[in-house]
């Protein structure tokens, strides 16, 4: 650091006696400057010490200044105990006054409040109040400063005090200094980064202290050696200022380390001083009236080896910077610093007293952690300071000396003109190189093993700066008037000069490259090239691949520079070896593809492999390895290559030119093709036949989705089914009609495809078009399936019945998919796949019973048993098996169908059935259910708490007694068992007896059956009891069988023959009145009723109970008439069953499906509620025997 007088003044009175200057300070722009002089206020101008005004306000001597931070106004107090506020037109504004001499005030940062103290008080001012708040001490108040965020006041006290005031004037903390001296200097430090406020204190022991807010000591306490008067920050808080009865202004760190003094040794106290707001100059005034302002050059200290870089901070701290990693680390000397110098893993530091020798923890070239290994405790007076692995090297003007570590001296080398510049060249260690340039234009070479320098060449002017290159070849060295000049190192002989260059530095990782900056750029040059140019402030110091290291004015700067320049230099004159080596230090992706391309044009298959192998490129990749394996096999020329190149690029027509050069006419028209680019290739081929290459157009036509016209190119050259392909891919239905319309027969492949993909676009009736063209039924038969177009499917199975199981097989999946389970089995057993309808069957039925839908399952029971009727009647072979199964299964139907309305009224709160039906169904079930064979989840007890309680409500007391006991011996389910009780014993105390109307009375015999009777069957004939199924009630039907030789046919028409007229003749007698015409049957003429005498006969001689049957001939059939006969026709192999009605008054009705017995009445009701028979579900005009899709079409 250097402090150079800008301009000094003495302030005088008129006999020329000196005005203290007691205070002075900066406007806020450091234009002006204001001084305390006398009993006037002086107004310099800071650039030329010119004073603008004197400012006369006060009657006694002015003791302080200060300006505020907004520029708007400053102030001065006064021993006249009064205090001018100025403007900053240097006009006042007000007066105000204290009690006593006022001896310092300042502003605050923030608010510009006033604080001013006086002897024994203190006041604030601001603009906002009128009033002044004045506050008493009762102590002298010397020096105060405010903090950086203006909410404390510090008073430094005549007691050795310092008071700590907030802005009401409210004492908030106090420091006491040991021995109680004077303060006459305190500041709040103005470093921004400090986490706390820091309060620098001396006082008048000589002492320098720093305090927290807290009053907390900072540090240590530092002896100055003199009594200090003033203590002022750099704007920045970086250094302080501290003057006094040392007659001098020194400089120190925010830490307190003496740095130096500022200017020359005073001729009296030095009262105050200041630093200007930018930080370069120093103003100080003394006691004789001297007004002194200097400007402060602050030298850069710093050193650099490769990427690593060294220099001083804040005058006493070491920054070590990695340049290409940018790791900092800071090394606090505490002491200030005068050269700095660093070689590989040594740093050295010279001090004012000593020198410390730094070395790496370790030998990582990273690694930014050092430790003290050496302290050189001289005082060493040195221009240029250079360390080294083993040795420390003192430039002393003209004389060269290097010492170890330890102090002492080794080697000593004079020269005739003084030393300009020193750079170590490397070597081993205790015998490194260094280049020295002297200010008479020599260039010397001192290795320090040996005494002897070499002298390596001369130059005109004195030397600036120089550089050995990374293989030591070449010597660069620019001079004092800017000329630079590059020599062989060894022969000394001049490659080349470049003028206007302030410093130059070798590539360190390339021997040819060199940077050198000067007018304000920066220029990079290789061999002899010319050099490029580019825009750069400062020094160039150092080149690392495309880093550059440049410093601008103290800040060292890393460029990132790209070296595309050199590179295409290197390249033009085909260098390409040179050129890749230049890529490796750093350009950009774009040079990098020119490089390539340059060396792949010029076949240098190498370079361009490594270029694009940075570039990631693989189709270029691709493309070098399949030239080098041509090159291998031998059978390719150059222009061949060169023109594979060129259409790799995209140059096609050149490549097309070479290939046809070459005389490889095919690879150009592939080129084209490939490419698509038909009219080029029609074009290269000419007029010759072009069926390939229409083929091609059309694929790559199709590739880019020109549907349409690639379809057209494909038929123009006979390829219909391509065709055919992209019209499906597309669909395009019309086209494809069309098309197939055109197509021949014969072509029966291609109509085949076209049909696939109208069946795939639902077009199921022009697809069915083209496979009747074919005579392709099964097909037609296939869509209508998949279609779901069932009545077309139907009509052509009754014109073709072998395609049957191609219909019923998909519409019964169809139908089951669709819940339509019932149907679906029907169509698996007309599909001749039985096992599947009764695996349908039996899951139906499963489910129903799980769900407790008896009623569905009795009515799946009831198909089962019709289909193993109608097996039995194909299957002859196993006919008994299906018959019985058939039988099986009618009478589960019937229990379900039954049991279903007995679960109904168990489980929901309300019934539709009267009590006497309830009682015959649960009767009926009872009589099934009797044997061990009740069916799953028919619950017996169900059926009997039902029977009982309907017999109770009938009055059937002594059969409500029977159940209920018989109940007793059931497992009774939890909510039943308490009703069972109440009934049980209810029912002993009603009579045991039943009502004669509720006994079962048989038809045939006349015989009145037990309640409790365990079967369907009169306990006296053995006649099997026909039941209703709605009530359930025992109709007057007898069943009545065939003589062996009357036929099931003869039987009906025998039974439908109306009597003849003969034998009416004989019975009727005719009369005819004027009134009326009768007809009267003669009884006692007529022969007894047949049937009546045979049921007769049976009473008269059959009394055993064993059953007989009633047998019947033809006469007795012709006797009987129709309407009292019910015939159940079952299917073969089944007989007819005739029943005959004893009651022709009461109208009994029989379902033509399931041959169930129900009153008229019931079965209308029934029908008209369901729309269907309440057993077998048959609708009124359909029939089991109906035509073969009529039932199952849905």
């Amino acid at each position: 650091m250097r402090s150079i007088p800008k301009w000094a003044d003495k302030v005088q009175d008129n006999d020329k006696k000196g005005q203290t200057i007691y205070d002075l300070c900066f406007n806020p722009e450091g234009t002006q400057l204001i001084v305390a002089s006398g009993n006037h206020v002086l107004v310099y101008d800071t650039c030329d010490g010119g004073l603008i005004q004197t400012l006369k306000g006060h009657k006694d001597k002015v003791h302080c200044v200060s300006y505020a931070k907004n520029g708007l106004k400053f102030a001065s107090g006064s021993a006249d105990k009064t205090v001018i506020i100025w403007s900053s037109k240097l006009e006042g504004l007000l007066k105000y006054s204290h009690s006593d001499s006022v001896q310092c005030l300042v502003f605050n940062p923030l608010s510009h409040q006033l604080a001013s103290c006086a002897l024994t008080d203190f006041a604030f001012w601001s603009s906002e109040q009128k009033a002044v708040q004045k506050h008493k001490t009762n102590i002298k108040i010397n020096a105060c400063s405010w903090t950086n965020d203006g909410q404390y006041l510090a008073l430094g006290l005549n007691n050795g005090v310092i008071s700590i005031r907030n802005k009401l004037g409210e004492e908030k903390g106090r420091i006491e200094r040991p021995q109680n001296p004077a303060i006459w200097a305190l500041s709040w430090s103005t470093y921004k980064d400090d986490q706390t406020d820091t309060l620098c204190v001396t006082d008048w022991n000589k002492t320098l202290s720093f305090y927290t807010l807290g009053g907390k000591l900072v540090g240590k306490e530092r002896n100055i050696g003199f009594e200090a008067l003033m203590v002022s920050y750099f704007p920045k808080g970086e250094y302080i200022l501290i003057s006094g009865l040392n007659k001098a202004c020194v400089m120190y760190t925010r830490d307190g380390i003496k740095l130096d003094i500022i200017g020359d040794q005073q001729n009296a106290w030095v009262w105050c001083c200041a630093a200007h707001p930018s930080g370069n100059f120093v103003v100080m005034g003394c006691q004789d009236g001297t007004i002194a302002y200097y400007q402060l050059i602050f030298n850069t200290v710093h050193g650099l080896y490769k990427e690593r870089y060294a220099f001083r901070e804040n005058m006493t701290d070491v920054i070590i910077q990695h340049l290409i990693t940018e790791q900092k680390v800071r090394i606090k000397c505490r002491d200030l610093i005068k050269k700095i110098a660093i070689f590989k893993h040594r740093l050295a530091v010279q001090l004012p007293e000593r020198v410390i020798i730094y070395e790496l923890y370790s030998n990582d070239a990273n690694d930014m952690h050092y430790r003290a290994k050496e302290k050189i405790t001289q005082k060493l007076d040195c221009s240029l300071l250079v360390v080294c692995t083993e040795h420390l090297v003192v430039c002393q003007e003209k004389k060269l000396q290097s010492m170890f570590f330890s102090g002492q001296s080794e080697k000593e080398w004079n020269f005739d003109s003084s030393i300009r510049y020193i750079k170590i060249i490397g070597g081993p260690p205790g015998k490194e190189g260094l280049i020295l340039g002297l200010k008479n234009g020599q260039v010397w070479e001192v290795h320090l093993d040996n005494i002897h320098p070499l002298l390596k060449v001369t130059v005109n002017d004195g030397i600036r700066c120089l550089d050995l290159s990374q293989k030591k070849q070449k010597l660069a060295v620019v001079d004092e008037t800017g000329l630079l000049q590059v020599f062989n190192a060894k022969t000394g002989e001049l490659h080349y000069q470049e003028p206007g260059t302030n410093s130059v530095a070798f590539n360190n990782l390339y021997e040819d490259m060199v940077a050198f900056s000067g007018n304000s750029s920066l220029a990079i040059k290789v061999l002899d090239f010319p050099a490029h140019r580019q825009k750069m402030m400062g020094f160039v110091v150092g080149l690392s691949g495309a880093k550059v290291f440049c410093l601008n004015g103290s800040s060292m700067v890393t460029l990132e520079l790209p070296l595309s320049a050199p590179m295409y230099q290197y390249i033009d004159k085909k260098m390409f070896a040179e050129a890749y080596r230049v890529a490796c230090l750093g350009v950009t992706d774009g040079d990098w593809d020119e490089l390539g391309q340059a060396a792949l044009e010029s076949l240098e298959f190498e370079i361009a492999r490594l270029a694009f192998i940075k570039l990631q490129n693989f189709s270029y990749l691709e493309l070098i390895q399949d030239l080098q394996e041509q090159l291998k096999k031998g059978n390719v020329t150059r222009e061949s290559m060169i023109g594979d190149i060129y259409a790799h690029r995209g140059k096609l027509k050149e490549a097309a030119r070479l290939y046809q050069k070459s005389g490889q006419e095919h690879k150009a028209l592939t080129m084209y093709t490939d490419l698509r680019m038909f009219d080029l290739a029609q074009e290269y081929l000419g007029s010759s036949d072009n069926t390939d290459l229409i083929r091609q157009k059309a694929d790559w036509a199709r590739n880019i989705n020109e549907h349409k016209a690639a379809a057209e190119m494909y038929l123009s050259v006979g390829d219909t089914q391509s065709a055919i392909d992209i019209y499906g891919e597309k669909g395009w239905a019309d086209q494809l009609i069309e098309l197939g319309r055109r197509l021949d027969k014969t072509d029966r492949s291609a109509l085949l495809s076209i049909a696939e993909h109208l069946k795939r676009l639902n077009q199921a009736s022009f697809a069915a078009e083209i496979y009747r063209r074919l005579g392709d039924s099964a097909a037609v038969l296939h869509l209508h399936v998949e279609a779901k177009e069932w009545a077309q499917a139907f009509l052509l199975v009754q014109n073709q019945p072998q395609f049957k199981a191609l219909v019923y097989v998909p519409y019964a999946h169809w139908l089951a998919e669709n819940d339509k389970f019932v149907q679906a089995q029907k169509a698996f057993y007309k599909a001749g796949k039985p096992e599947e309808a009764f695996k349908v069957l039996q899951h139906l039925i499963n489910n129903a019973l799980n769900e407790c839908r008896f009623q569905d399952a009795g009515y799946y029971h009831w198909l089962v048993s019709r289909q193993f009727l109608d097996l039995a009647n194909t299957n002859t072979d196993i006919q008994n098996e299906y018959l019985t199964n058939h039988v099986v299964n009618e009478r589960l139907a019937a229990i379900y169908y039954a049991f279903h309305a007995v679960h109904r009224y168990l489980e929901e709160p309300f019934t539709s059935y009267m009590p006497e039906a309830l009682f015959n169904i649960a009767r009926f079930l009872m009589t099934e259910t009797s044997q061990n064979n009740r069916p799953k989840g028919v619950s017996l007890f169900a059926i009997l708490y039902c029977l009982s309680k309907q017999a109770r409500k009938l009055g059937a007391n002594k059969f409500a007694k029977q159940i209920l006991d018989r109940i007793q011996t059931l497992i009774i389910p939890q909510k039943f068992q308490e009703q069972v009780e109440i009934a049980t014993i209810a029912a002993r105390a009603r009579p045991y007896s039943d009502p004669e109307e509720l006994l079962p009375m048989c038809y045939r015999c006349s015989t009145y059956n037990p309640l409790a009777s365990v079967s369907n069957l009169c306990v006296n004939c053995g006649q099997k009891f026909v039941h209703s199924y709605v009530s359930f009630e025992i109709l007057p039907l007898v069943e009545f069988v065939l003589q062996e030789d009357i036929s099931d046919v003869e039987a009906v028409r025998l039974i439908e023959t109306p009597p003849s007229e003969a034998t009416k003749g004989d019975n009727w007698k005719h009369h005819v009145t004027e009134s009326h015409e009768t007809l009267q049957l003669d009884i006692d003429n007529e022969e007894k009723d047949p049937f009546t005498t045979r049921l007769s006969s049976f009473e008269a001689g059959d009394g055993d109970g064993s059953f007989s049957p009633v047998v019947v001939n033809r006469k007795i059939l012709l006797s009987m008439d129709s309407t009292s006969v019910l015939i159940c026709k079952w299917n073969p192999p089944l007989r007819y069953q005739f029943y005959k009605n004893l009651l022709p008054e009461l109208q009994i009705m029989m379902c033509y499906s399931c041959f169930k017995a129900f009153h008229v009445d019931d079965f209308e009701l029934q029908l008209l509620q369901k729309g269907y028979c309440p057993f077998c579900r048959a609708l009124p005009e359909n029939s089991l025997n109906s035509d073969l899709c009529d039932d199952l079409l849905v």
